[in-house]
């Protein structure tokens, strides 16, 4: 069984309207939501095995709490580029290219792309998968090469406002 973790990056602060939109940090929300969904995630799942993140401040920050909630090292968050502005296409480009050896992937990005994305893997639609919002997108597929919306499901969703 492999599990793909769609995470939204956590509420971004928009106090400096100057700074470049790849910089913004979180804010108090984002600050407070982050390491409390995670740690809602650590109790319910085993270690991931990989961890992908944009490399936008806000989606990395929020990886970071992710990794601290699963005992895992910073340094475990591989920054993805494609991931920052990236279409449903760009993610699945991603997956596709895993090892098959990583079951358990955590994957932090942006909307509103990994709402398209998930809207793909059910039959009731996801409106908006708000910040720091987790879909869970289970598979039995061998591989993640063989990995597509005919043999994967949004199996579980998790926000903030309906959980914390």
């Amino acid at each position: 069984m492999r599990s793909l973790y769609l995470i939204r990056h956590a509420k971004s602060s928009w106090e400096h309207p100057g700074l470049r939109d790849f910089l913004r940090p979180l804010n108090d929300r984002g600050i407070r939501d982050a390491p409390q969904m995670a740690k809602l995630l650590a109790g319910l799942v085993d270690k991931p095995v990989l961890m992908l993140s944009s490399p936008a401040k806000r989606a990395l920050t929020t990886a970071q709490y992710f990794a601290d909630a699963f005992e895992a090292p910073h340094e475990t968050i591989r920054p993805v580029q494609e991931i920052y502005e990236s279409q449903p296409l760009d993610i699945m480009r991603i997956i596709s290219a895993l090892p098959a050896e990583a079951e358990r992937v955590l994957l932090f990005g942006h909307n509103p792309t990994l709402t398209e994305f998930a809207n793909q893997f059910t039959q009731q639609a996801i409106d908006n998968i708000p910040t720091c919002g987790i879909v869970r997108i289970d598979s039995d597929a061998p591989d993640w090469v063989s990995f597509y919306e005919g043999n994967a499901g949004v199996k579980a969703c998790w926000f903030p406002k309906l959980v914390l």
